[in-house]
Parts: structure tokens; C-alpha cells; sequence
């Protein structure tokens, strides 16, 4: 699962997906009690993380959003009962987006003083394929057809005191017409804009963790592990 909080990058893994645990400059094990947050710096990994845990790390780095926090991993037993428990303490919108590709190009907008992906939150009844085809084609004002689904995404925030988990579903889109792209401004978007990979990549830093990994789950998809993302 991965998830962002205040573009913190968390990942809730099993023991099985523990590729490299030498990578992480803190390692800490949940076993040993009552987590110690001061210890939190750069790539943290916490193994033998219970449920309570996961709740109380995602609290502090709501809260406190450190700037020395890089990324979290947390490694638990049972991944399913874990999405279980966190989905439980937020209330749940589910979303879906796509990055669009036509001529070695990538389709970004300009929203909110950074650069994105197009997604937005799906209607009721909708399938999340349809409403991610639906929410890039009115925010762009395009056609696209609906390829693979590169990955998911969550992430947290607060509105009203109302803790909200968002999980974005993301899809390869092929762009079939752009004769009449233009930016929806009634959804505050400035400019949407054609870019090729190496712009794309200048505009990511001004982008969110969550855009810049659903970039680097695509390379990794189409297996250019040779382009010049990192």
C-alpha cells in the first residue's frame, strides 16, 4: 500500500516484500515497544509494526509533517487487516486519474501553483476506469483511450476535523484527439501542456511525491529502466 501524508512517502509492506533492508538509515523494530519519533530521519523502516503503530506514525507525520522524514516503511503480519483498520478510522473518496501519452509526450496541467497529473473524484455508480477517462477528458478537454492501470495511490488529509484517505486509481491513456485542449478553469486549472520526458521531469520537482512516483511506476511498466527519471 502506498500512501502519502504531507508528501511523506509511506509504505505498509509484508516481510515478503522486504527487498533491502540495508538501505534505510533507521531501522527500528515495533516489537521494542512505544515508537520513539525522534529517532525518525530520512528512510525510516519499522518492522514488526502493529496496527496502533501504523495509526500513531501517520498521526505524527500529519501533525508534525518533519522536514528530516524523507519516507516510512512499515512491515507488518497481515497487510489486509491492516488497510482494514486505517480505512476504518477515515471516511474513504476514491478518485482516478491518467497519465496521457501522445507522441513520445506526456499531457501535464498547471493547478494550484504546481504541476499535475488530470484525476478528480469519481461519480456515483462509476467504474474506476470511467471516471478516470471522464475527469482527464473534462479537465483537458480531449479523447483518450483507457490502457493499462499503472498503480495506486493514497493519501491523507483533514477537511472540517474530518480525517479523509483518498486512493487514486492511475491508467496509461493514449490521446485520440486534442484539437480543442483547453485547461477546465472551473476547476482552477491554469494551462495544460504537452511535455517531453526530460521537461516532464524538470516539472515534477515542482509537482507532489504522489505524481512523481506514479511517473517512475510507468518506467518502470514499460520497462525503460534507461530513461532519465531518477
Amino acid at each position: 500500500m502506498k500512501l502519502f501524508v504531507k508528501e511523506k512517502s509511506i509504505d505498509i509492506i509484508t516481510k515478503a516484500d522486504l527487498k533491502d533492508p540495508g538501505k534505510y538509515d533507521v531501522v527500528i523494530d515495533g516489537l521494542k515497544g512505544k515508537i520513539d519519533f525522534s529517532d525518525f530521519a530520512d528512510d525510516v523502516l519499522i518492522v514488526n509494526a502493529s496496527v496502533p503503530q501504523i495509526n500513531s506514525t501517520l498521526e505524527y507525520l500529519a501533525e508534525k509533517n518533519p522536514k528530516k522524514v524523507d519516507s516510512v516503511t512499515l512491515v507488518v503480519d497481515d497487510e489486509k487487516s491492516s488497510k482494514h483498520f486505517l480505512k476504518k478510522k477515515f471516511t474513504i473518496i476514491k478518485a482516478g486519474g491518467g497519465l496521457v501519452v501522445k507522441d513520445n509526450k506526456f499531457l501535464m496541467i498547471y493547478r494550484s501553483k504546481k504541476w499535475d497529473l488530470p484525476k478528480g473524484k469519481f461519480e456515483k455508480g462509476e467504474k474506476p476506469v470511467q471516471g478516470a477517462k471522464r475527469e482527464v477528458e473534462e479537465e483537458c478537454n480531449i479523447k483518450v483511450e483507457v490502457g493499462e492501470k499503472i498503480c495506486s495511490t493514497w493519501h491523507t488529509y483533514i477537511r472540517d476535523k474530518e480525517r479523509i484517505m483518498k486512493k487514486t486509481n492511475w491508467y496509461l491513456m493514449h490521446c485520440i484527439d486534442d484539437s480543442k485542449m483547453a485547461p477546465q478553469e472551473e476547476e482552477d486549472i491554469e494551462e495544460v501542456r504537452w511535455m517531453r520526458p526530460r521537461e516532464a521531469k524538470v516539472a515534477t520537482y515542482n509537482s507532489y511525491a504522489s505524481i512523481r512516483h506514479v511517473f517512475r511506476e510507468y518506467f518502470k511498466m514499460a520497462e525503460k529502466a534507461a530513461e532519465p527519471w531518477e
